[in-house]
Order: C-alpha cells, then structure tokens, then sequence
C-alpha cells in the first residue's frame, strides 16, 4: 500500500461538562486526528493524549513533532499496519504517537479490503456492555445525582475517580444509595505503598477492581498492595505492552487489566495483551481516553473480542460531547454496538471536523 499524503488536523471540542481526575481537570478535548491517503483508500485515527504530560509523558505538541520528524518518515512511501511497529521500534516510547500511525494506515489498509477492524481483529460480538466514567465533583450530593443520571440512563458499570480525600466516603455513598450496582474506582496513580491501610477500607464496598492505585512503574508495590487489600488489582497506566502484561501477571501484580489501545502502541498489541491476558485467566475490558467517534468506533471493536468479559469505557457520545466528529454513538440497554462498516466503521462528518478544526499540517510529502 502507498501512502500518498498524511494530514495533521488539531481539533478542539467542547465538552458537555468538565471531567476531573487526580491529575487535572479538562473542559475541552484538545488533540489531533490523523489523515492516511494511500492509493487504495483512506483512514483516520486520533491522538488519545492531551495538551500537557500529566496523564502520561506524551502530550499533543510533543506527539506532533516526533510524527513528523521521526515517525511517518519511516513508514512512507510504501507500509503495511504490520510493519509500522517494527519499523519505528528505533524510536522509543512514543507509543501514543505510534498508535494514532499504526491505527491510521490500518484503516486504510482494511477499508481497502472492505474488512471491519473487529472481523480483523478476532471479534465475537455485536454489541458490548457500556460502562461510564465519573470524575471527581466538588459535593456527594452531586456525584449521587450523577450517577443516578447514568444508571437511568442504562450503563452497565459506574467507574469513580478518585484521590486522597474523595474516596471512602463518596464510594461509601453511591454503595448505600445504590445497592448491587456494578462498581469499580480509579487512582489515576494518586496514591502510595503507604497508604495500603487507607485503601484496605474500601473493601467493605464490594467493588468489582481498583484500578492503577499506585505509580505506574512501581510494579513491585502493586505486587504488596495486592497482598494487603481484598479489592482486586487493575493495572493500567504499568501496562503499555504485551511482555508488562505478562510480567504484571507473573508477579501477581493484578488480577485484571484495563487494556487502552493508545497507550500500548496500537491496536495490533492491544489484542497481543488480551491473548495473554486470557492465557492465564485474567479478565480484561477496554479503557478510554474521553476519544471522539473517530477513536471509539476502534474501541468498541476491540472490545468485542472474547477476553473483553467487563464493561469497558466506551461511552455514548453524548456523555462527553454536544456534537461528536461522527455520527453520534447511542447507549441501548446497556450496550454500545461495534461498528460494522469497514476498517474502523466510521466516517467522520466533514463539517463537523471542519468546524473544530485549528490549524491542519500535511506531514506527508514534505515541500
């Protein structure tokens, strides 16, 4: 396949409230999408990190420099999906950058052979179990009113953010308020080996995991805290490929794995992790990273595959935008449907990317 032109559109949506977790909070999704022209067809992807390094070490204007001076060099003229890896292993990290790459030229490549990316990928459903995402709000009355919002609406799994001092009792009043509802919580890395016995009080609440509670390289913490707390272990931020997964496991660091495509390089090892995930029996379900139309169709077909047994961030639209770049993503008893078109099964709205869009860059050929 022979890339013809690579494009870098900065976009800036609103969203519909602001989300805030342990390290900051964001009002508007602020990133790039990615725009592959080959000679067979087309295809888009989005970066999933934000303006500044605080979720991880990759942010926008970094992810836009190492694209166009390390990157998509090494993959033009003439690349396959497969060979994106392999090719920019010389430059290292940067695997939020690598992903929004590989999963471009991905969806050219399968929209060329008129191939859903979850029939390429392994997937076995249609539709998926929808969880919701959160953030941390400035009152208990307001985080129940929320919630209540949610679960009215159908979602499957209500995830909490929390930080050191919003954590007990705002899990302890959505618990009483809610009942058996499927209820999990999210560190976002806020927290220390130290603060174990803290964190040993939420298992009074039956949650279903606590995800990423301590730094994401303090695999060996993970590993004790999970020896002192009855609340099963999710790594997220600690697992950025396939062999950290199978190390997490190894060392009895967790016993789920929350499994973000961006964050590991791509789609191509996102499913490597699940496949050793299920070797050894250890649940997964797919992250999010607050992604327009353009990264949650991907998503959803990924978490279509068989190890993909808990409710996952994938979102309605909605929940996070007024106007998505896409046709909107609905929430239906519960469940959120894998695109079935080709490649990634979505076609963004001209208009609407032409009204968010900032400034566009044509990486791809250089003048």
């Amino acid at each position: 396949m022979r890339i013809e032109r690579i494009e870098l559109l900065h976009v800036a949506i609103p969203l519909v409230s602001p989300f805030r977790t342990s390290f900051g909070t964001m009002t508007t999704k602020d990133t790039f999408l990615l725009r592959v022209v080959t000679d067979a067809a087309e295809g888009w992807s989005e970066f999933a990190a934000d303006p500044e390094p605080l979720y991880c070490s990759e942010f926008v204007g970094g992810a836009e420099l190492v694209l166009e001076h390390h990157l998509v060099p090494r993959v033009t003229p003439g690349i396959t999906a497969a060979e994106v890896a392999p090719r920019t292993e010389a430059i290292k990290g940067h695997k939020l950058a690598k992903a929004a790459l590989e999963t471009a030229i991905l969806d050219a490549e399968l929209r060329s052979f008129g191939m859903p990316l979850g029939t390429f990928l392994g997937a076995t459903a249609t539709k998926v179990p929808a969880g919701v995402s959160v953030g941390i709000k400035n009152s208990i009355p307001e985080l129940i009113s929320d919630v209540e919002g949610y679960l009215a609406e159908g979602y499957a799994r209500i995830k909490l953010k929390i930080e050191p001092g919003w954590d007990v009792e705002p899990v302890r009043a959505v618990r009483e308020r809610f009942g058996d509802v499927l209820l999990q919580v999210d560190a976002n890395t806020a927290y220390a080996l130290a603060d174990a016995e803290h964190l040993r009080r939420l298992d009074e609440f039956g949650l279903l995991l606590m995800e990423q509670p301590l730094d994401e390289d303090d695999i060996r913490g993970h590993s004790l805290l999970a020896q002192r707390i009855r609340t099963p272990i999710c790594l997220d931020e600690s697992i950025t490929s396939a062999r950290d997964a199978a190390t997490a496991i190894a060392l009895d660091a967790c016993r789920v794995i929350n499994v973000k495509p961006a964050r590991v390089g791509g789609y191509l090892e996102a499913r490597r992790i699940h496949d050793v995930a299920v070797a050894h029996g250890i649940p997964v379900w797919c992250g999010g990273m607050l992604e327009t139309g353009i990264g949650r169709g991907p998503n959803l077909a990924l978490a279509a595959l068989p190890g993909f047994v808990l409710p996952g961030d994938v979102s309605a639209s909605r929940r996070y935008f007024a106007a998505d770049l896409t046709e909107p993503f609905e929430l239906q008893d519960g469940h959120m449907h894998v695109p079935a078109g080709p490649g990634i099964g979505v076609e963004p709205i001209p208009e609407t990317v032409k009204r968010f869009t900032t400034a566009t860059k044509v990486l791809y050929p250089r003048d």
